[in-house]
């Protein structure tokens, strides 16, 4: 098990950079470290089951925590983005979510965590010229109708990962933003601005309480707002930018 030094650990972690030295190290995953909260962070200084690194361990080899209906028991498993972790001696259900701060997670029902919405980040055509989506959690999922489109998002039931809905990347669509400063804020695309030529970003103003704000296109995640439904806060002012984390424990 590996470690990383607290001030060069990503702004969503939920820990405070100067109280200690050390923090565990996400292992490789579906998520990237900077899209990412190790699973050891997630049950004790989130969730507050465990008071110390030694009962999340022992709670973890145990199987007793599942993410995204499999059981995890790496300490360093990275959870991300819509990913639901679930409790089943305790019957509690959570997805992560983008907060002002970061990730945070957020209590569903137990018939909500049998679905989650995924990212389409990429698309490859594969033998047979069969569309293959790529995924912002890791996932690779085959379609024979090419109906999706980079950007777009697609609801999947776990683990059996069958489309269930698809959400398009156009005007009118609800999502939210996921990084910088006006991270966590629902609201409905405006207008889409494509780049034109290559030193520039693709951009998107969406309406949120009858204002305007603009923010990069790869920020944007589409989702219904039924599927978490997070309360709006304030837009800020200027470009997105990342923010800080809050307190923990001691990582031991």
């Amino acid at each position: 098990m590996t470690h990383i030094k607290r001030f060069s650990m990503p702004a969503t972690w939920p820990m405070s950079r100067k109280e200690h030295k050390f923090a565990i190290s996400p292992s490789p995953g579906p998520h990237t470290r900077k899209d990412s909260i190790p699973l050891r962070v997630v049950l004790r200084d989130v969730l507050g089951y465990a008071d110390n690194a030694k009962e999340a361990r022992s709670i973890l080899s145990q199987g007793k925590v599942l993410v995204d209906k499999r059981p995890r028991r790496d300490s360093g498993f990275p959870v991300g983005l819509m990913d639901v972790i679930e409790i089943p001696d305790t019957k509690d259900f959570f997805r992560v979510v983008a907060g002002a701060k970061g990730l945070e997670l957020e209590k569903i029902r137990d018939s909500d965590a049998s679905w989650k919405v995924c990212k389409i980040r990429g698309k490859t055509t594969i033998r047979g010229g069969i569309q293959q989506l790529n995924l912002h959690d890791g996932r690779n999922i085959t379609v024979k109708k090419d109906t999706y489109n980079v950007g777009d998002s697609i609801m999947v039931s776990i683990p059996e990962q069958k489309i269930l809905k698809h959400h398009k990347l156009e005007k009118g669509a609800y999502g939210f933003i996921t990084a910088g400063r006006n991270m966590g804020i629902w609201g409905r695309i405006k207008e889409i601005e494509e780049k034109k030529h290559m030193l520039e970003k693709s951009t998107v103003i969406m309406e949120v309480d009858k204002k305007d704000i603009k923010t990069l296109r790869e920020y944007i995640f589409i989702a219904e707002r039924a599927a978490t439904p997070k309360p709006e806060k304030k837009p800020s002012e200027g470009k997105d930018e990342k923010s800080s984390p809050g307190k923990t424990k001691e990582d031991k």
